[in-house]
């Protein structure tokens, strides 16, 4: 007797063990999932970039959550559905944090890789605006647009308009440039922020980029230093 009641206890126990193990998880709430997904998104590595970034990808994952747990059905219609909306919630986290990653390296290569304009210094401006027409015939805009710059910082070079410098940057050159010639400063800071945006940004060129260069490259070579200003009077 007393070893059929020992069994049958263990028999209980194992039973009650299994369904302890078993049972399902608790439900999450629709406020409460709500709530662990603002708190998560307010995390400072979701807030890193560029507010013009961030803030619109954040925005729509908020809206779609909103939407999302709007229509959740009620906290007692089954618990699969709180916890499917936070396995979805951890995927699209994911996935934004994988975003900024990227952003982020992607302009800190860009910083590192801006490297001077002009790297050959027996080339003259012709040269370089020969080049640029021949990437230009072959729809080749990001080049086309590098070398006519480039043809715009040499001449600047040959007419003694800017100093002959090894290592200038397309920003400096607009610096240096625009000093010398202000009435055209800002159509040189705009020529070079083309070729960074193609260079650096990521962005396609064209040839609508490419003509602006050119014009640009023609009042360039049309234009004449402002003179100096004499203090001396007679």
């Amino acid at each position: 007797m007393d070893g059929a009641r020992a069994a049958s206890a263990s028999a209980s126990a194992a039973g009650m063990a299994t369904v302890i193990f078993n049972a399902p998880a608790p439900p999450v709430g629709r406020d409460a999932a709500r709530e662990l997904a603002r708190r998560e998104l307010d995390k400072p590595i979701y807030h890193r970039d560029e507010p013009s970034f961030l803030d619109r990808i954040i925005n729509k994952i908020n809206d779609w959550l909103s939407r999302l747990f709007d229509h959740t059905p009620g906290e007692h219609a089954g618990s699969g559905w709180g916890w499917t909306a936070l396995v979805v919630l951890v995927v699209v986290l994911i996935l934004v944090a994988a975003a900024v990653w990227w952003r982020v390296g992607n302009l800190r290569r860009s910083a590192a890789e801006r490297t001077g304009l002009l790297d050959d210094a027996h080339t003259t401006a012709e040269d370089h605006r020969t080049t640029a027409e021949r990437h230009a015939a072959a729809g080749e805009w990001p080049e086309a647009i590098r070398e006519r710059l480039r043809a715009i910082a040499r001449d600047l070079e040959e007419r003694v308009i800017v100093e002959p410098r090894p290592g200038r940057t397309a920003d400096e050159l607009a610096a240096e440039a625009g000093a010398a010639l202000p009435d055209h400063a800002e159509e040189l800071a705009a020529g070079v922020r083309t070729f960074d945006d193609v260079w650096y940004g990521g962005r396609q060129g064209d040839a609508e980029g490419y003509q602006r260069l050119v014009d640009l490259d023609r009042r360039v070579r049309a234009a004449r230093p402002a003179p100096l200003v004499s203090g001396s009077t007679t």
